[in-house]
C-alpha cells in the first residue's frame, strides 16, 4: 500500500508509542488522526507542523463500542475514509493474581482486549467494502512470554494476537490486512524512572542488552501498513528478548 496520501488513525496517540507511530507516519506522507480519551495537548498537535499532512482529532474511550463507533464515523467525516487503524491505546493496573481484584483484571482487558474488538469491528464494514486496508495491532512480548505481576496485561495483549489472527482470515479475501506488533522493552516515561538495579536487570535479558526506541516500533508499524501480502502475523520488536 502507498502511505502518502493515506489516512491513518491510530488511538491512544497522545503520548509514546502511540504518538511516535503517528509522526512515522506523517513522515511518509499519511494523513493522521490522533485520538484520546478526552483530549490532545495544544503541543502535540503543534508537532506535526513540518509534516504537510492533515492532521484530525477523534476523542473517546475505546473500551466503550458507542465511543468506537462514533470516533470512527466522525474520523471518516473529517478525513473521508480510514485506510490504516492502528489499535495502540492500552492501560496497565499491575499486581500479583493472588492479590489482584477482579476490576483490576476487567479493566485492563476492557482497554487493551475488548477495545482492540470495538475499534476493529468499527472499520471493517467500511474497509471491506472498499476492499482495501490496514489494521495494525499493538499486543506485547508479555503477550507472547508472560510476566510475573501482569497477568491481567498478558491475558490481554495474548487475547490480542487471537484476535489478530481471527480477524485476518475472516477479511482476507476483502483484500484488509491485520497484523500485530509485539514491542519488548521500550524507552518510555515508565522506563526512564526505573531504578538501575531494575534496568539492569531487564536489560540482561535481552540480547541486544538496549531498551527500544518508539521510533523503531513505529517502523514496523509503517512496514505492516505498507506490505500488501503479509497478514495474521506478529512481529516481535524485542531485541532478541522472545527469540526461538
Amino acid at each position: 500500500m502507498e502511505i502518502s496520501g493515506k489516512n491513518v488513525l491510530i488511538t491512544g496517540s497522545s503520548r509514546g508509542i502511540g504518538l511516535g507511530i503517528a509522526h512515522a507516519f506523517a513522515g511518509q506522507g499519511a494523513n493522521v488522526i490522533l485520538n484520546g480519551r478526552s483530549s490532545i495537548p495544544a503541543e502535540v498537535l503543534e508537532s506535526f507542523a513540518d509534516y504537510g499532512v492533515k492532521v484530525h482529532v477523534v476523542l473517546g474511550d475505546v473500551a466503550k463500542q458507542q465511543d468506537a463507533r462514533q470516533m470512527v464515523a466522525k474520523a471518516i467525516e473529517l478525513a473521508g475514509s480510514i485506510d490504516i487503524l492502528v489499535n495502540n491505546a492500552g492501560i496497565t493496573k499491575d499486581g500479583l493474581a493472588l492479590r489482584m481484584s477482579e476490576d483490576d483484571f476487567e479493566a485492563v482487558l476492557k482497554v487493551n482486549l475488548t477495545g482492540t474488538f470495538n475499534m476493529t469491528q468499527a472499520v471493517l464494514k467500511p474497509m471491506t467494502k472498499a476492499k482495501m486496508g490496514a489494521v495494525i495491532n499493538v499486543s506485547s512480548v508479555v503477550g507472547l512470554i508472560g510476566n510475573a505481576g501482569q497477568a491481567n496485561y498478558a491475558a490481554s495483549k495474548a487475547g490480542v494476537i487471537g484476535f489478530t489472527k481471527a480477524i485476518a482470515r475472516e477479511v482476507a479475501g476483502r483484500n484488509v490486512r491485520v497484523n500485530a506488533i509485539a514491542p519488548g522493552f521500550i524507552e518510555s516515561d515508565m522506563t526512564a524512572v526505573l531504578s538501575d538495579k531494575i534496568r539492569e536487570a531487564m536489560l540482561g535479558q535481552i540480547p541486544m542488552k538496549r531498551f527500544g526506541l518508539a521510533q523503531e516500533v513505529a517502523d514496523v508499524a509503517v512496514f505492516l501498513a505498507r506490505q500488501e501480502y503479509l497478514t495474521g502475523q506478529v512481529i516481535a520488536i524485542d531485541g532478541g528478548l522472545t527469540m526461538q
